[in-house]
């Protein structure tokens, strides 16, 4: 692999619509390093950033993954760009599964196909969990189950979908995933009518049976371990508490602040240990009412809530650059405990919610009350993924796609 000079070397971020490549983009491009951010979107928030300095557009992954996959291949060619990293699910898998290709010309600080394969298949991770004996909610496959007289939740099995997860998709398709079914105790839904809905792109696809879990009672507050591990070593780690998502069942973060939990340490650790993980990953769990925390998902990539992190001094982004181009030794490791931060659209997603969503499984807040939390945690953690003043553009273009306007992406989850 030849490249140029430390000083000319460039980072390569296929970026989505979320805060996290936003963040991504300021904390490499404040410390002049050159950001080129990748999408098949022209009006990523990312791409008005003040600090990116470069944009590529791409085809869509949802119309070809392979030429998606080309492009960002080509973009990796280039002498310049030194490393990839990954935001979304597609680009981890892309990334993994050509890994051979990707490597000839770039620091691969991602993990594994293996591993991707696994931690996007829930059945699969459920058995790694059991393995690295971290405490999993129950979960079978949509068919196996034989008793529907309990709380339980419908998931798609897949974070997203491809040929090498569902036999009637072939190397080029990728689809996106459904929100999760409540399913009220009794009540046994009928497998068509929950894959008639499963894909936003609206396409039926028979072979992607969904999975059942338990429904873990307190669903609101999330609990997350990030990490950036080197051949299973953690480099750097933070904890955090989720404290409202977009809906008032969870859902997306939206609220969120740093803290430590040392047994949530310890979990964390133990699966990303058991995996051998390389790359970035954030491990998610929940706690039931006897307050064991269950592991719910790992996210092979930046996470939607990363500027949280960076804010309480563990800048993942930077501490990807470092280890990537062998400066491990200055990674800060140290963060600031009960730093909060908030995605603006995300607390107005919450509070529609509120007014309009009826979950039976979760007890709708009071409006008032849910108005007075969104308010008063706004005074206290006055943080925003987007605004921040000394670089307004993101916030503007974010603004912007708000409205019935303009090339907005499409099949998409900018979840954490």
């Amino acid at each position: 692999m030849t490249k140029r000079n430390a000083a000319d070397r460039s980072v390569l971020l296929p970026v989505n619509d979320s805060g996290s490549s936003v963040s991504c983009v300021r904390s490499l491009g404040k410390r002049g390093i050159h950001t080129i951010a990748i999408s098949e979107h022209r009006d990523r928030p990312a791409f008005a950033s003040r600090y990116c300095d470069e944009t590529i557009t791409t085809p869509s992954p949802y119309d070809d993954l392979i030429a998606y996959k080309d492009a960002l291949l080509a973009a990796a060619e280039r002498p310049d760009v030194y490393t990839i990293i990954p935001h979304r699910e597609m680009d981890s898998y892309v990334l993994s599964k050509y890994r051979a290709e990707f490597e000839e010309h770039v620091v691969a600080l991602w993990p594994s196909f293996e591993n991707v394969r696994t931690v996007h298949d829930s059945l699969r991770m459920a058995d790694a969990a059991r393995a690295a004996d971290v405490p999993i909610p129950e979960t079978w496959s949509f068919d196996a189950v034989e008793d529907w007289d309990r709380e339980l939740i419908v998931k798609p099995r897949y974070s997203i979908l491809t040929g090498d997860y569902v036999d009637s998709l072939s190397s080029r398709d990728c689809e996106g995933k459904m929100e999760p079914v409540y399913i009220p105790p009794g009540t046994e839904p009928e497998l068509e009518t929950i894959q008639e809905t499963m894909h936003k792109s609206g396409r039926e696809i028979p072979d992607h049976v969904p999975v059942v879990q338990e429904l873990v009672r307190d669903t609101t507050t999330e609990y997350g371990f990030r990490g950036l591990c080197e051949k299973g070593e953690s480099v750097l780690t933070c904890q955090k508490r989720q404290l409202r998502g977009t809906s008032y069942a969870g859902g997306a973060s939206v609220f969120r602040e740093t803290m430590r939990d040392p047994e949530i340490e310890s979990l964390g650790r133990r699966l990303l240990d058991h995996l051998d993980w390389n790359g970035l990953a954030s491990v998610q769990f929940l706690r039931d009412p006897t307050g064991t925390y269950k592991f719910t998902e790992i996210n092979p990539r930046v996470w939607a809530s990363l500027e949280m992190d960076v804010l309480a001094g563990a800048d993942f982004p930077y501490a990807h650059w470092l280890l990537a181009t062998g400066n491990a030794d200055r990674i800060d490791a140290a963060y600031e405990l009960g730093a909060g931060n908030h995605l603006l659209v995300g607390e107005l997603q919450y509070l529609w919610s509120v007014l309009r969503d009826e979950y039976p499984l979760v007890e709708r807040p009071r409006l008032r009350r849910a108005v007075w939390d969104v308010l008063s945690s706004c005074y206290e953690h006055p943080n925003f993924d987007f605004v921040h003043l000394d670089d307004p553009g993101p916030f503007v273009r974010g603004v912007l796609n708000q409205l019935p306007f303009g090339d907005r992406p499409t099949g998409e989850i900018a979840g954490e």
